[in-house]
């Protein structure tokens, strides 16, 4: 932060940006980094600004899935022409009934799952959700998950023990992330067993 002065701000948004806006970068941090930032906000020898932070962020979690979604767009049905053995119109068909049912839940809940929030609007694209519906769900989307994210890290990192313990809470927060998509899957698992 001292290194690169306003040059960090730039190189979040395009961390969260890239998180959300490419599907080749779901690996990249999200809501760690979003609580880290922000539990370091709280100490104001760090000179970040939380307001800049809430502003960049939010318009790089909204910006990143509109990019997403009109790459899924402009890519979903060039790709879907000729059946694949992996991609086959039938696909497109269920994501665009899929979207047209429950694209705004889909969303509004993938934001808060890694790697699902890097595809969820690029699906969205490919079955072709109503643009102006998935603008409205990723904008609330985008600002609720950030600030909800930058506000628990400002109020926490007010805490001596958040602090000292830095690490081991942004690993908490990594595997609570991962949870819903571990549970999702064991859940599915049992499920075709019996």
């Amino acid at each position: 932060m001292q290194e690169y002065g306003t040059l960090f701000y730039w190189i979040l948004f395009l961390v969260i940006f890239c998180e959300t806006g490419l599907v080749v970068t779901p690996f990249l941090p999200g809501d760690s980094m979003i609580f880290l930032v922000g539990s370091l906000a709280a100490n104001e020898l760090n000179h970040l600004n939380i307001w800049i932070l809430g502003a960049s962020l939010v318009t790089a979690a909204v910006g990143g899935n509109i990019l997403n979604y009109e790459i899924g767009r402009y890519l979903g049905p060039r790709v879907l022409k000729v059946d694949r053995w992996f991609l086959k119109k039938k696909y497109l068909d269920r994501a665009q009934r899929f979207y047209e049912l429950h694209g705004g839940k889909a969303i509004m809940l993938s934001r808060f799952m890694p790697i699902l929030r890097t595809f969820a609007p690029f699906v969205a694209g490919v079955g072709r959700m109503n643009r102006r519906r998935f603008h409205l769900f990723n904008f609330f989307s985008g600002a609720g998950w950030v600030l909800l994210f930058l506000l628990l890290g400002f109020s926490f990192g007010q805490l001596k023990i958040v602090e000292h313990n830095i690490k081991l809470v942004t690993i908490g927060i990594i595997i609570i992330s991962f949870a819903p998509i571990v549970i999702a899957y064991y859940r599915q698992k049992a499920k075709n067993k019996s």
